[in-house]
């Protein structure tokens, strides 16, 4: 007989707790929870966490959605799949995290495959195709300065991003070109690569994803570009850079963002992501939660 009451004592009290765990939440429980459930908003550039995309895709994608990230840029595209996943499994992946990937930086693009990549990017629910860098060979890079540039012209450079533009368009994607610092600056001939595409790419095909640091880095006000080319910056790359000019977590570096971002209808914003390209010593899931924070306190929504 006792062991019936003891057991039914037992029941009692579990059932005690379990309505009590239900009931409402203290004011330390709230914050806690707040705390871990991030409200949802912004973009990050999956090129940040690229090791553990490499390693483990589906559960950095949660991570990065249990940061507070409402949308991804893909920078892995191999043999039709984005990060090993087939366009349609991708999509459904993010959609199961209630993440979405709204642009792709697809670098690996030519003549030849662009019309596959096009197909793959839009079976990803994916809307902006981005040229990362000068494609098909243009690009250049000098490891002993690290130094970045391009080979051939300007005026190639337009051709390519205005054929590649109109089949973007014809698919219903958005073709955006993404810059670093060289575009920026003059090249031995004297043209700015940047200003080249503004004047003569066709804004129908082709407008532009700006990357805030390297921008900077070429020692360029961003503003000076929203005036001249209003409505033709539809996306932002949100990286901050430190005194020593490296990159840093967004709200821990010196450009000032407030000032860029009171001018984001002028610039024709319509999203805007995290990048750091490297973290160094800090862990790359934990710098897209500080650049989370900071996207907040600055005021991006």
């Amino acid at each position: 007989m006792m062991k019936k009451t003891n057991l039914s004592l037992t029941l009692l009290l579990a059932l005690i707790l379990g309505f009590s765990s239900c009931g409402p939440k203290t004011e330390e429980q709230v914050e806690e929870l707040a705390v871990e459930q991030p409200a949802k908003f912004g973009g990050l550039a999956l090129y940040t966490v690229r090791d553990s995309m490499a390693s483990n895709p589906k559960a950095t994608l949660k991570a990065v959605a249990d940061a507070g990230y409402e949308y991804v840029e893909a920078a892995n595209y191999e043999d039709g799949k984005f990060y090993g996943m087939a366009p349609a499994e991708f999509k459904a992946y993010l959609d199961s995290l209630g993440l979405r990937a709204i642009s792709a930086h697809m670098g690996i693009v030519n003549m030849e495959n662009a019309d596959q990549l096009i197909a793959d990017v839009k079976a990803a629910g994916i809307a902006y195709f981005v040229i990362p860098v000068p494609p098909m060979g243009m690009f250049t890079f000098d490891p002993a300065t690290r130094s970045m540039g391009m080979k051939g012209t300007a005026d190639d450079l337009v051709k390519i991003m205005n054929t590649l533009g109109e089949k973007c368009y014809n698919a219903g994607l958005t073709l955006l070109y993404h810059n670093h610092d060289f575009e920026f600056k003059p090249m031995a001939d004297g043209t700015v690569i940047e200003d080249v595409l503004l004047e003569k790419c066709d804004p129908k095909f082709v407008n532009f994803q700006m990357d805030l640091f390297w921008v900077t880095k070429a020692e360029v006000d961003p503003l000076t570009y929203f005036e001249k080319y209003p409505g033709r910056f539809k996306a932002w790359h949100v990286k901050d850079m430190n005194s020593e000019g490296n990159f840093a977590p967004v709200g821990t570096g010196n450009i000032d963002f407030k000032r860029i971002l009171a001018q984001k209808e002028k610039s024709g914003l319509e999203f805007y992501l995290v990048e750091q390209d490297n973290t160094f010593d800090l862990d790359p899931m934990e710098a897209i939660k500080i650049s989370h924070k900071g996207l907040g306190d600055i005021g991006f929504k």
